[in-house]
């Protein structure tokens, strides 16, 4: 990367910057809105990348992208948990979506960043999904022991998969 200020993102310059992390990253379309956007995992929770507000020339660019994680929930997840995380975290938000929990945190370069500052927010991302997989992990084995459940199992899930919890009340896949 080079040192002068970042004012757009492509799918291309934006994959350069995740690999240069460290992450491998791979373009896929949507099916439904036929839209490409770049999909990663990290700590074995896989994450898409999808551009936002996009600029009028030509090139594809955009202006902001939001990093994205969906993990199935099955049974019930006290709400109280997700507002926990939300009050104790900044940058990234989670909310309940019907059967899914979603992860998000939004990028953007709207009036030009430094690459550093592209840098530290992917490292932001990746420090949060981190503390979320060992924040799950805890709170769902703290409530299954307060329903009297034996100690939950939790794998260890392969990269590209998402990760598995089970509990009393909810698992989380």
């Amino acid at each position: 990367m080079s040192d002068a200020p970042i004012v757009k993102l492509t799918l291309d310059s934006l994959r350069s910057a995740l690999q240069l992390v460290g992450y491998r990253v791979e373009e896929v379309t949507d099916p439904v809105a036929n839209v490409p956007y770049l999909r990663s995992a990290t700590g074995g929770l896989a994450f898409d990348i999808r551009p936002g507000n996009r600029l009028s020339d030509v090139d594809e660019s955009f202006v902001d992208v939001a990093f994205t994680a969906v993990i199935q929930v099955q049974g019930e997840l006290p709400l109280d948990l997700l507002n926990r995380w939300n009050a104790t975290r900044r940058f990234a938000r989670l909310q309940l979506s019907q059967q899914f929990l979603v992860f998000c945190l939004d990028v953007s370069v709207a009036g030009g960043v430094m690459p550093n500052h592209l840098r530290a927010q992917i490292e932001i991302w990746d420090r949060l999904v981190q503390e979320l997989i060992g924040y799950l992990r805890d709170e769902l084995r703290q409530l299954s022991t307060k329903n009297g459940a034996t100690q939950p199992v939790v794998p260890q899930a392969p990269e590209r998969e998402t990760a598995t919890e089970t509990s009393a009340s909810a698992s989380i896949q």
